[in-house]
């Protein structure tokens, strides 16, 4: 017989130990994601802030420019009741089909359908303390006729650079009731 220990052991094979994969989900947001929330959140913020920051400062001195950009409005003006845009003050009287009306002191009477033109003023638009609009502006005033206790006018807002629509309001006291046409 043969002897037992020259013969080969059969080997059996090893077992592998198993690898497991580990998957880990992220935990909330990325870096990236946190990043462009908080930047988003920056320019919101901002944009308030310069929104409620609006200012408009009207000087009696312009710069001597044309007025190629018009916005055109129907306006009440209370009759006897002074009334400031920019920084003009205006009364009006009406009396039948006329109206006496006093800007800055300088009074001129107006028959229906005639204009009045209040002198140029310059406009300065500021936000966070910038200037960023610099323009300037004159107001011409055409007599419409009475309504009750108040005298109508188209007003013309000429302006030397193009003004959004809601800063040119910004001169224009609530009251007048004013509405685009």
């Amino acid at each position: 017989m043969a002897d037992e220990s020259t013969r080969p052991i059969p080997t059996q094979p090893t077992p592998q130990p198993r690898q497991t994969v580990v998957i880990k989900e992220k935990q909330g947001w990325g870096l990236g994601t946190r990043l462009l929330l908080w930047l988003i959140a920056i320019v919101v913020v901002l944009a308030v802030l310069a929104f409620l920051t609006i200012s408009v400062t009207v000087l009696n001195q312009p710069t001597g420019s044309s007025f190629p950009f018009t916005t055109s409005y129907r306006v009440s003006l209370p009759d006897g009741e002074a009334v400031t845009i920019g920084n003009s003050r205006i009364l009006v009287l009406t009396m039948g089909n006329e109206v006496d009306t006093s800007v800055d002191g300088s009074k001129e009477r107006l028959a229906i359908g005639q204009e009045r033109t209040i002198s140029a003023r310059n406009a300065r638009i500021s936000a966070l303390g910038f200037t960023f609009i610099d323009t300037d502006f004159q107001i011409v005033l055409k007599y419409i006729g009475p309504s009750g206790t108040n005298a109508l006018f188209d007003m013309k807002i000429m302006t030397s650079r193009q003004v959004p629509e809601f800063l040119i309001r910004r001169i224009i006291p609530p009251g007048m009731g004013a509405q685009p046409i």
